[in-house]
């Protein structure tokens, strides 16, 4: 307690600043709040205290709940006496705590990523006019067991100013919703029923301090609750439990401070012990002290446990800590506990070292988000995290950006997540260092703004400080670097010594002990990679930004950072999407956005809430699977000359005991063998050789061979179930074939008219208009194409197609074909084929346009399609070069031979494997929020559409294709050239048709950023001659 105190005298060089409101003076802030603590309760005996079940404690009252709530647009409108005892609130509605408002019927929920939610910014003044006020009120009782004891209020967040009454008396008033503050409200209360209090302020100077890129709402959104304790308490505790030289003992350092709110000293024995996770006692011990009148005392314990059981996201080794307070004759006055896990955290040789080993950041950036309930988010949620994380090897969390709920971070603990844990402080609407911030007015540079930003840095570090999960502390997140943000880095070095603190903003200068920038270039990071002499890692606190159909080159990020020892990671940006659950008129569900709520009236930043690797609901992005593979800590190395598989263990603190490593042959794309490898093991950090299973496999047969490896679970728990594949490798045995048709014996005839060509061949028929163009593909009579086979250069764009302005720049193409004229097209007669040859001119590209149809004997249609540039062409990069086939809606079943069984693209598909897959057509449509491209399928060798008998179309590539089978148009997921809102419900199956898109090759979808980088070199289709060709057969079975 005392280290607090003093550092608030450190940063008392407060400016004044001349405010009429406490909510718009960042001079006040904490009024009548006690100092931050840990998060820890009171029970009356240490065998409670050692169980944990806090709520369970006689000395808990929750006052979650029902609470009577009035809504005001604005200050003036507010009920100005509603906190006096005998004002009636019995014709308010109830409102739910903890809960956000707007999530519940009152007032509009706003997305912004950069701004404040209201328009004119002047800190520390917000609105008058626009800036809603809650008013909540509640009675509540004290137990009798509580009488004469001290009772204390806790609010776990509330959104944004606040000011407390109890019984009509003011309490205080608090800012900064994501901190907890604590009320003695002793003096307040009286026996039997009391009333509670609370006026709420959407907008505070306290908002230009939270301008994170999420949704702004408002309200008590985190837990409220009352405890009980004697004049006598703990009042916090700061275990630093670590580890010895040797990484071999545990190491416990403990502060607990003591407090006694009476008069006159206080003679108490403080008693420290910790039990391992089965309950056995492996240390303790005792002292006696002595706390003065209206004081505290802080008392030290320093102890030894031997061959500690180590905490790390690996193997989440935990023990409970139990300090008990006692009077002087050894009567229990209160017991607390925590769950304390023995690690260290060091940066040595420029790496982030845990326990000793430099460990490899597989992180995301996590959202407090929940699909309904906004920013309250329910331990049910927070578990469905947590098994999706590990289950896709996702090892780490940035708490972006501010501190979450107490309950994420015991959870963290429990189940092994690495935390860097982020203050409450975002200043981005007024300037970042790269975008040269005026700092006359700015936050971070002013003196006025010191003690309520130290204020959010310190709540940040003294709630969270016992939890091993958290093993970095970060200052804030887009702000600038001013005086401030270097006092709190000073601050937190000398409270805790045994963690690092990391600021983004702080780029390479003093004030980070991490270099974690955010989105940079490939360029920077290959030279920081290749730096010789360099004292600090290089962790990126955000990249690959994942919103809608992104996540491309996401393995060359890691192809970088593992050539590099301090090249250690980073954190996605980000998690889950941050869309709210409504339905539609007709029923049907969607995910909302910003501007869905009636808030174009404000600032709103529309979809780019959207950036998650999983749904709101916490279902999958096909991304994920491609970070799955990529952060997967069990890598193979083949060796196909040997016949090896070298398995690396890339874990730092636990073997491959636990895994089955099981294996398939393919021959051509169908598995041929599989098994099991017997006893496969390897330490952290090293190494087992198996021998692929070849024998009898014939790899010069002329098929395709490929071998898979999988590391699967074997015993399992409920966070990763028995069987659940961790791992995954994919080794070519033997190439590719190029296919090339059979000649028939007949040669296919001919019938022209004054129309057109009709071409019979086999049990094929197909009419050509004058102008080469299939009009008509029967096989026995029956349809197969609804439409003629046309040449596609466009997709519906994805976010990040918007975001480099591909929707405008290459908009050329989207067009390209429609406004296309024919110049020339004849049949000819060559051996034993016909051939359609037509030629179109492109004015809009400036290129011509060559298709070859070749009508084989069998029935067999080649279809060529060629790319001529002319000469001196400036044209922009394709979207797309291939073809797109309308089928009759009959014909929806897919099946391929190709990367599988999610959709892929060239820039993101090491995780999608090679193989026959099938699935209905309407399944292959993945429905990202905003309607884009989806459903793409790469080096696809045949394809084929067939109805429910097995009649149908067979495509086969020349070479390999990029094929999707979809049930919707591309002009259907395409808004054009204005970004409106447009969502899942806005998107119909095509009533008529579905949709066979058959490419040589399209774009990738990059993912270093998603406001103007464009997909890596070698995933760009650049202006020049393209030609390809495929096949058509039609299909019985």
């Amino acid at each position: 307690m005392l280290k607090k105190i003093s550092v608030i005298a450190f940063a008392a060089t407060m400016l004044t600043v001349s405010a009429a409101e406490d909510w718009e003076n960042p001079a006040k802030f904490a009024e009548g709040r006690l100092p931050h603590r840990a998060t820890a309760y009171p029970y009356p005996t240490a065998a409670e205290a050692l169980k944990g079940d806090f709520k369970a404690s006689i000395w808990y009252e929750s006052l979650n709940g029902k609470w009577k709530f009035n809504y005001s647009a604005k200050p003036s409108e507010r009920p100005k006496d509603f906190y006096l005892t005998g004002y009636d609130v019995s014709s308010w509605g109830d409102i739910n705590v903890p809960g956000n408002w707007e999530m519940q019927g009152y007032g509009t929920p706003i997305y912004v990523n950069v701004g404040f939610g209201f328009l004119n910014r002047n800190p520390p003044f917000t609105t008058h006019d626009d800036n809603p006020v809650g008013s909540y009120k509640r009675t509540f009782d004290i137990p009798a067991s509580w009488d004469g004891r001290k009772v204390f209020l806790h609010f776990g967040g509330s959104t944004s100013g606040m000011y407390v009454w109890v019984n009509g008396k003011k309490v205080g008033y608090v800012q900064s919703t994501k901190n907890p503050a604590e009320f003695d409200i002793t003096p307040y209360i009286h026996q039997g029923k009391n009333d509670i209090a609370c006026e709420v302020y959407r907008w505070t100077d306290g908002t230009y301090l939270e301008d994170q890129d999420f949704w702004r709402l408002s309200g008590l959104e985190r837990d409220v609750y009352l405890y009980s304790t004697a004049d006598q308490r703990i009042g916090d505790f700061f275990a630093r439990a670590g580890l010895d030289g040797g990484y071999k003992n545990g190491t416990l350092d403990l502060d607990v401070d003591l407090l006694n709110y009476a008069s006159g000293n206080a003679p108490v024995n403080v008693n420290a012990e910790l039990f391992d996770a089965a309950g056995k006692k492996v240390w303790s011990a005792t002292a006696k002290s002595d706390i003065v009148s209206n004081g505290e005392k802080t008392v030290n314990f320093k102890g030894t446990v031997r061959n500690v059981a180590k905490w790390s996201a690996e193997i989440p080794n935990l023990y409970t800590l139990v300090i008990t307070l006692a009077d002087k004759s050894g009567k229990t006055i209160e017991s607390t506990s925590a769950r304390v896990g023995f690690r260290s955290v060091e940066i040595k040789n420029a790496q982030l070292m845990v326990n000793g080993r430099p460990i490899e950041v597989h992180g995301v950036n996590l959202h407090e988000h929940h699909p309904i309930h906004g920013h309250t988010v329910d331990r049910e949620t927070m578990m469905k995290d947590i098994r999706m994380m590990k289950r896709n090897n996702v090892n780490a969390i940035r708490t972006c950006h501010y501190p979450q709920s107490p309950m994420m971070y015991d959870l963290c603990d429990e189940y092994g997540l690495y935390v860097v844990d982020e203050a409450n402080i975002e200043i981005h609407g007024m300037g970042v260092v790269h975008n040269y911030p005026d700092t006359t007015n700015h936050p971070a540079y002013h003196p006025a703004w010191r003690d309520c930003m130290l204020d959010r840095e310190m709540a940040l570090v003294e709630r969270d400080k016992n939890h091993p999960s958290v093993i970095t502390w970060s200052l804030g997140n887009e702000a600038g670097n001013g005086e401030n943000f270097q006092i709190a880095y000073r601050w937190i070095k000398e409270r805790d010594k045994t963690r690092p603190v990391q600021f983004e903003q702080a780029d390479e200068t003093w004030n980070t002990d991490i270099v974690c920038p955010m989105y940079p270039s490939i360029r920077y990071m290959k030279e920081y990679a290749a730096r010789k002499n360099v004292t600090r890692p290089y962790i990126m606190c955000e990249y690959a930004h994942a919103m809608g159909n992104s996540s491309g080159n996401f393995q060359e990020y890691f192809d970088i950072i593992r050539s590099s020892p301090h090249m250690q990671g980073g954190f996605i940006w980000d998690w889950v999407d941050q869309g709210f659950l409504r339905q539609d008129e007709d029923g049907r569900s969607y995910w909302t956005y910003g501007g869905d709520y009636g808030a174009r009236s404000y600032k709103n930043d529309g979809n780019f809430c959207i950036n998650g690797v999983v749904n709101p609901d916490r279902t999958a992005h096909p991304g994920l699977y491609e970070v799955k593979k990529v952060y997967q800590d069990i890598r193979f190395a083949p060796d196909v000359k040997k016949g090896t598989i070298t398995i690396e263990n890339n874990f730092i603190h636990k073997d491959l005991s636990d895994y089955d490593f099981n294996w398939q042959i393919l021959r051509d794309g169908k598995i041929v063998k599989n098994g099991t490898f017997a006893k496969v093991n390897a330490l952290p950090g090293k190494t087992a050789v198996v021998k692929m299973p070849l024998d009898g496999v014939d790899l010069g047969d002329g098929a395709e061979y490929y071998f898979n490896i999988f590391a699967n679970v074997r015993t399992g728990d409920d966070i990763i179930p028995a069987g659940h594949e961790q791992a995954r490798e994919e080794v070519e045995l033997s190439g590719h074939r190029t296919y090339k048709p059979a000649v028939a014996a007949a040669a296919p005839t001919v019938d022209e008219t004054s129309n057109g060509w009709t071409v019979k061949a086999g049990n094929v028929e197909i009419f050509f208009n004058k102008e080469g163009w299939i009009r008509s593909y029967a096989a026995d009579g029956r349809k197969l194409l609804s439409q003629g086979i046309a040449p596609s250069f466009w997709r519906a764009p994805t976010d990040n197609d918007w975001g480099n302005n591909a929707h405008k720049r290459l908009n050329a193409w989207r067009v390209a074909f429609d406004n296309s004229r024919v110049t020339s097209a004849t049949l000819v007669k060559e051996g034993d084929v016909v051939k359609v040859v037509s030629m179109r001119d492109m004015p809009d590209v400036n290129c011509g346009l060559k298709t070859v149809y070749t009508v084989y004997g069998d029935g067999t249609l080649g279809v060529t399609e060629s790319l001529v540039t002319h000469a001196d062409a400036r044209i922009p990069e394709l979207m797309r070069f291939g073809t797109s086939i309308a089928m009759p809606k009959e014909y929806d079943n897919f099946t391929w031979y190709g990367r599988g069984p999610w959709e892929n693209y060239s820039d993101r598909k090491h995780s999608s494997f090679v193989g026959v897959y099938s699935g209905k057509v309407a399944d292959q449509y993945y429905p990202y929020i905003r309607p884009q491209e989806s459903g793409n399928k790469t080096d696809v060798r045949w394809a084929e559409l067939t109805d429910k008998d097995g009649f149908g179309i067979r495509v086969v590539g020349e070479g390999l294709l990029n094929v999707s089978a979809l049930d919707v148009t591309p002009e259907a997921l395409d808004p054009g050239m204005d970004k409106h809102n447009m969502h899942q419900n806005d998107v119909w199956p095509d009533a008529w048709n579905v949709y066979l898109n058959v490419d040589l090759a399209q774009r990738g979808l990059g993912g270093d950023n998603s406001w103007g980088a464009a997909p890596h070199a070698p995933y760009i289709l650049t202006p020049k001659d393209y030609s390809y060709t495929y096949y058509l057969t039609p299909v019985t079975k």
